[in-house]
């Protein structure tokens, strides 16, 4: 065992930091394998300089972390990675009190009745998406992903349907996006750390081009004469008040906006790349969801996107910081200490999925997700405020591509995991083949009222 403020911690490898750091960079899921099968459902790595992680694999203690106090178990502080591109007043930065009224500044914007109203503007999108791949050659479905869900956040999220302004504002944000993902951003994260490197001038002159556009957008906003009609997220939370009536700064919907995009972007493109990846290498599956698509139905599709975010988590594990000693399946932790739930480890248990490296979606047809055991987008009160937004989304685009893409794989074996920044995404960028396309559903409308 290992000691933290005089107490042993549980066991985990006894290599250097810099040894485990490597690493975890490298390949972190074969290091989490590794560790769990020497030793157990709790380990202990030491991963961030000055900082040790306990890993936890086993539903019940993610029960335990997940409805632990929040007062405690600070998201916040374990997420202070991301402090540098989505600066310190993100929702996803922020504990305790002023977590909870950001939080509730923003979660109108996800209602359920409102993201119904987006599905037609990301169907839109997609169809539009799907027109411009190239027939009967390999292509990389991960940029494609990439753009379709970009194009939904500066709609959607931004408010901005200009075509001028959508792609000045699309060009920034893929910008800032690519240097934030970088390997030099990554080693200099690494070398000075979230804080040090969020004053610096280095990052300041990168966040520049896209802070300005954002803050303009934010200005133009403020003054428009339809704010209360608009249904867009950025007119939304201007018209949203804290608690003592003042409205949001500028600075806080920056922040926000950036959040939004980080966690709304990235994430869905990757794991909607993921989605087909496994779908075309599972032609019996992709074959059953076109046949429901077509028919009007969306329970196996729900089923197909569930069991890809168990398989292929964008992110691997969860970050809570202990701000006091607690006790966790039995080991009593100092304060200081990260409990990091394994997203990856749990979402592989064989006694609650059956063959876990199986892409197998009836399992979810079988048996309800577990509040515990599928966590790809946490859980508890820090559970991701956009995870409807992302599933619906996921839903609306898969739709549209079962409906109308026969798709094959370019190459026979399947990806493997890429590294970007925090997330992990298809080795090979989804590579696909197109080999014929169905018309969309408004051209198919035409040519029978024509008929």
């Amino acid at each position: 065992m290992s000691a933290a403020n005089g107490r042993l911690l549980p066991r985990g490898p006894s290599s250097p930091r810099v040894a485990q750091a490597a690493a975890w960079i490298a390949r972190p899921f074969a290091l989490m394998e590794r560790c769990q099968a020497r030793y157990g459902d709790v380990f202990t790595l030491a991963i961030e300089p000055g900082a040790t992680w306990v890993m936890f694999s086993h539903p019940d203690a993610i029960k335990e972390i997940f409805t632990g106090d929040p007062g405690i178990f600070h998201a916040g502080e374990g997420n202070v990675i991301l402090l540098p591109v989505l600066g310190p007043q993100s929702v996803l930065l922020l504990d305790d009190g002023p977590h909870l009224e950001q939080r509730k500044l923003m979660l109108p914007s996800f209602h359920g009745e409102r993201m119904q109203r987006y599905g037609e503007l990301m169907a839109e999108i997609a169809e539009r998406e799907i027109d411009r791949w190239p027939v009967a050659e390999p292509f990389r479905v991960w940029p494609r992903m990439q753009a379709l869900t970009l194009e939904v956040i500066v709609r959607a999220v931004f408010g901005v349907h200009e075509p001028a302004r959508v792609e000045r504002m699309r060009s920034a944000l893929k910008s800032m996006l690519d240097w934030a993902t970088h390997p030099i951003a990554a080693l200099a994260l690494a070398v000075v750390g979230p804080k040090r490197l969020s004053a610096s001038g280095l990052l300041r002159r990168a966040l520049a081009p896209v802070d300005a556009l954002i803050l303009d957008e934010i200005r133009l906003r403020r003054s428009a004469t339809d704010l209360a009609e608009r249904e867009d997220v950025l007119s939304l939370l201007l018209q949203a008040r804290h608690e003592d009536g003042s409205p949001m700064t500028d600075s806080e919907l920056r922040d926000e906006l950036v959040t939004l995009l980080v966690a709304g972007h990235e994430t869905t493109a990757t794991s909607l790349s993921w989605a087909v990846e496994r779908l075309v290498r599972n032609p019996v599956a992709f074959q059953r969801l076109r046949e429901e698509v077509r028919a009007g139905g969306d329970e196996y599709l729900d089923a197909v996107i569930k069991e890809t975010l168990r398989l292929r988590p964008v992110i691997a594990i969860v970050v809570r910081k202990l701000t006091a000693a607690v006790e966790i399946a039995g080991h009593s932790l100092p304060a200081g200490v990260s409990v990091v739930p394994s997203v990856h480890l749990v979402h592989r248990r064989p006694e609650i999925y059956p063959d876990p490296n199986r892409f197998r979606p009836e399992r979810f047809l079988e048996t309800p997700a577990g509040t515990y055991s599928w966590i790809p987008f946490g859980g508890g009160t820090r559970r991701c405020l956009g995870a409807s937004f992302a599933q619906f989304e996921m839903k609306v685009v898969l739709a549209a591509i079962a409906r109308r893409a026969t798709l094959h794989p370019a190459r026979p074996e399947p990806e493997r995991f890429a590294r970007r920044a925090i997330s992990m995404t298809p080795g090979r960028g989804g590579e696909v083949v197109l080999s014929a396309r169905s018309p969309s559903q408004r051209e198919a409308e035409q040519v029978e009222v024509a008929a």
